[in-house]
């Protein structure tokens, strides 16, 4: 079961991956601005949190898109030692282009799936979440 789990993540995000460097981002890059989106920023520690990139690649990528001018850095205003990450004007504009262009792309491969599927899906995957986040807890 973990092995196909596995080759699912893979694939998919094979088939992610070649479409979000056809956009000119790297998929990192991606999960920033997408994460970042929609919103007044957040703390690097929040931002790393929801994408799932470590701290010190998350800094090497926040730094690559402030010189793209896509993202900055402010002062937090109710923690004067954590900063905020958030869209540029610029950022705004990649973001509510590629967004989603991204999502009509991914949409594609799932076309064909019911709706009864999806959910039968999802409730399998929140049950295995479950399930290994519990075997993560001593006893």
């Amino acid at each position: 079961m973990i092995r196909e789990l596995v080759r699912c993540y893979q694939v998919f995000e094979s088939y992610s991956s070649t479409n979000i460097r056809e956009l000119g981002l790297t998929p990192s890059q991606f999960d920033i601005i997408a994460t970042l989106g929609n919103t007044d920023g957040m703390t690097s520690k929040l931002l790393g949190e929801k994408t799932l990139i470590t701290k010190g690649t998350l800094t090497g990528v926040v730094d690559r898109l402030i010189l793209k001018d896509l993202v900055r850095r402010t002062q937090c205003k109710y923690d004067g030692r954590s900063q905020i990450v958030q869209l540029t004007k610029k950022g705004e504009a990649v973001f509510d282009s590629v967004y989603p262009a991204h999502l009509s792309y991914l949409s594609k491969r799932f076309a064909d799936i019911k709706p009864e599927d999806y959910a039968r899906m999802q409730a399998a995957l929140q049950e295995l979440r479950i399930v290994l986040e519990g075997s993560a807890k001593p006893d």
